[in-house]
């Protein structure tokens, strides 16, 4: 359930009411809007005497959340949410639309460095790249590792973008925290429980991809998971679902955008690049993902995709991303966000 207070509803009033709650063995989760502060009341609710919490203080009232992710709920929170990345703490869910750009994997440190560069001069805020690799095969390049990490931490010293690379298991999570600013869930790892928990438990945000066959509800609870562990800085990235077709990797449901943000006040990315698995694909899904209102991209961009290491195909080159990024300014003005 949650518990609304009144406008100018002091600290020590908020204070009082998560008391309350926490007498009832409830956890609590206190959620400060602009105009009022909302508090979440997460757990078994049968024991809990709803009058006493509504004749507390400065309550205004008290309601029960009827989706199954309560703290991912618009219910729980109207406005959307904002949530800051990188040394330059760009925030993801504003106005401006972030764009993240890299490589599938870092390979070496000329390309890692190179491809930095140019996604800094075309606007990007953030530089994505895979330095642990979870591949279908286990004869693919599995990444460089903790080599990658380092390499990713240098090239944010030297452009000032936030660092995005995927974290695969619960074992590593503290290193990939010591030299990224994003933790990525994969696909494939939406479901590991135990992978959610322990991002929840970190100090960095979480970008959440949907799972390959999930529905919205199972991403949103995959999230619930990441915030009910501690970490409320989630932002969800749509990578396509698997379905019958064959002329692109994975099918694109732009759809989920807008039903995202009617479900949930969590920033939302689209990534166009495993959406489609084709590079000529991508800059009219990331067109057509700005106009549907989603808050950002997240595309793989190589400087030699021809020779990349994993995921060439999809790889845009930078004169793309550069062109791509003119584009998209234009698109976001004409729904009242920049680029």
């Amino acid at each position: 359930m949650i518990v609304v207070m009144k406008p100018g509803a002091s600290e020590e009033d908020i204070q009082h009411v998560v008391q309350l709650v926490q007498e009832y063995g409830l956890k609590e989760n206190v959620i400060r809007g602009t105009d009022r502060t909302v508090i979440a009341a997460i757990g078994d609710k049968r024991s809990v005497d709803k009058g006493a919490i509504e004749n507390a203080p400065m309550v205004e009232k008290v309601m029960p959340i009827l989706a199954p992710y309560k703290m991912a709920s618009t219910e729980v929170k109207k406005e959307r949410s904002q949530i800051k990345i990188g040394p330059k703490q760009f925030p993801v869910g504003g106005r401006k639309i972030a764009m993240i750009a890299g490589p599938c994997a870092v390979e070496n440190e000329d390309q890692i460095f190179r491809i930095a560069e140019a996604v800094r001069q075309a606007g990007g805020i953030g530089l994505r790249g895979g330095a642990y690799k979870p591949r279908t095969s286990p004869y693919s390049f599995q990444g460089l590792q903790e080599e990658g990490l380092k390499l990713l931490a240098e090239a944010r010293k030297r452009t000032d973008l936030a660092i995005v690379t995927e974290v695969i298991s619960v074992e590593t999570v503290d290193q990939v925290c010591e030299y990224t600013d994003v933790l990525q869930i994969g696909a494939r790892n939406m479901q590991h429980y135990a992978l959610l928990e322990a991002v929840g438990k970190a100090d960095k945000p979480v970008l959440l991809k949907r799972g390959l066959s999930s529905t919205l509800d199972e991403w949103l609870l995959a999230a619930e998971y990441i915030i009910n562990a501690g970490n409320p800085n989630v932002i969800l990235c749509e990578r396509g679902i698997r379905t019958y077709e064959d002329y692109v990797r994975n099918t694109l449901p732009l759809a989920a955008v807008p039903a995202l943000q009617a479900r949930t006040h969590l920033p939302v990315l689209v990534d166009p690049s495993h959406g489609t698995g084709h590079a000529y694909l991508v800059p009219p899904m990331c067109r057509a993902a700005i106009a549907a209102g989603a808050d950002g991209l997240i595309v793989e961009c190589h400087n030699d995709p021809e020779h990349a290491l994993s995921d060439g195909a999809q790889s845009i080159t930078p004169q793309a991303l550069l062109t791509l990024m003119g584009k998209l300014k234009r698109i976001a003005e004409a729904i009242g966000k920049e680029a």
